[in-house]
């Protein structure tokens, strides 16, 4: 019965042509509009490290005071001495201080110019605090960050072009003027939004190829390339002061497995700084946070407010066009009344007619989400008039989309002709006959 209401849905589609171009085009129009920015709101809305993200957690130590913070909360980074501190206690199950750099990638070919990826200072357990997968190699141990040795993860897509995608493990490359032995090709990774260093990339920035040991990085006295606020920008003179400055410029992470974990490292924090403020660092009482990473993510505002409003907006469109479906319908179905009548008198059930009609409908939405799926591929496609680049970019058109786009035009159409086809099913054969 199933390919025999299809095939009636069919023939009745194309008796009336222009009316099933109108509700086919509507349709397509609505799911269009709304997967299109659906993926962008999927896309800057994603769960960058889903295996983890209630494990990982972002500190924060309030060392400017009420005077100096925002609405009472701590900067987003600590300062060295904090940081260097909370590596030293080892509180945690792992721990990670990083922050951005600039390094330049020299080729032995003078003919060459210099690569500048995006680079990273982090302590060790970084890899294995946000699940880095890697090619060849790992990361580095404790000991290289004590000995602020000179080692370097480089990206996959780096070593494509540096060393044509052989293991490149144990070989130097020339970061501004030093050799860097590699340790490790990380695989591919990217994640999106890039969570643990809101601040200074907004969460869209270019993938990371470059980490280097924090310890070297502080060593060669590289000066961050994130963001960086002091309260007193009159600490001194040299990177020494820099770095008992007070400034906040490292990000912090902890990895607590669980509420347990992650309620005794919030105690200990409030413990440190209540130290700090009894030794005359701090002057006032102890302010400390730990957000997870969703916590974090929503506390930064990491979804721009555009695509929340262009997708509610989008699913706005999306009903005003059902709306229009349903009036098209309505006049199709009734100007058959006669038809039904007919089936009807010659036993036809109210079941059978909600059988066909909804298949009918369901054609129609079928047809109306492959004319969708076209303009769905215009519409992410075009995204960057509209958005940063940067967020433009993280719209593709997937498996997942194309799937998603047919079964809402399918949804759509089905919703839209209930109405209809309840009013055609409720057709007096009599009234029809005579």
């Amino acid at each position: 019965m199933f390919a025999y209401y299809f095939e009636l849905g069919l023939r009745s589609l194309r008796r009336s042509p222009v009316l099933t171009g109108l509700m086919i085009i509507t349709i397509a129009f609505g799911v269009a509009a709304s997967m299109t920015m659906y993926s962008v709101f999927r896309a800057v809305s994603n769960n960058p490290i889903p295996q983890k993200s209630s494990q990982l957690y972002a500190v924060q130590i309030d060392n400017f005071g009420p005077r100096n913070n925002q609405h009472g909360e701590p900067p987003d980074e600590l300062d060295y001495i904090d940081a260097m501190a909370l590596l030293k206690a080892h509180k945690a199950l792992r721990q990670a201080a990083l922050y951005p750099v600039k390094l330049s990638v020299i080729s032995d070919d003078a003919s060459q110019l210099p690569i500048r990826p995006a680079t990273y200072a982090v302590s060790n357990n970084a890899f294995a605090m946000f699940d880095i997968p890697f090619l060849y190699g790992g990361g580095w141990g404790a000991a290289e960050d004590d000995n602020r040795a000179s080692v370097v993860v480089i990206g996959r897509a780096l070593n494509d072009r540096l060393f044509h995608g052989a293991n490149s493990v144990g070989r130097e490359i020339n970061l501004s003027g030093h050799n860097y032995r590699i340790v490790g090709v990380m695989d591919s990774w990217d994640p999106k939004p890039l969570f643990f260093d809101l601040a200074s990339n907004g969460g869209f920035a270019d993938a990371i190829e470059l980490f280097i040991p924090m310890s070297r990085a502080v060593d060669l006295q590289l000066i961050t390339t994130g963001s960086t606020d002091c309260v007193d920008e009159n600490y001194g003179t040299g990177w020494d002061a820099f770095l008992r400055s007070g400034c906040s410029w490292v990000v912090y992470w902890a990895e607590l497995p669980n509420k347990a974990d992650a309620d005794a490292y919030r105690q200990y924090l409030h413990d440190y700084a209540a130290e700090q403020q009894r030794v005359g660092r701090y002057a006032w009482a102890p302010n400390v946070r730990l957000r997870d990473v969703a916590q974090w993510l929503d506390y930064e505002h990491v979804v721009p407010p555009e695509s929340k409003l262009s997708f509610y907006l989008s699913l706005g469109f999306l009903a005003i066009c059902l709306v229009n479906t349903v009036g098209l319908l309505l006049a199709k179905f009734m100007r058959r009344a006669a038809e039904i009548g007919v089936r009807r008198a010659l036993g036809a059930s109210r079941r059978t007619v909600y059988a066909q009609f909804l298949m009918e409908g369901a054609t129609i939405g079928l047809a109306g989400g492959v004319l969708g799926l076209l303009l769905t591929g215009v519409g992410v496609w075009s995204v960057g008039l509209i958005f940063d680049a940067q967020i433009a970019r993280l719209a593709t058109l997937d498996v997942s989309l194309v799937a998603l786009t047919l079964l809402v035009a399918v949804l759509a159409a089905l919703l839209a002709a209930f109405y209809p086809t309840w009013r055609a099913a409720q057709v007096a054969a009599e009234v029809q006959l005579r």
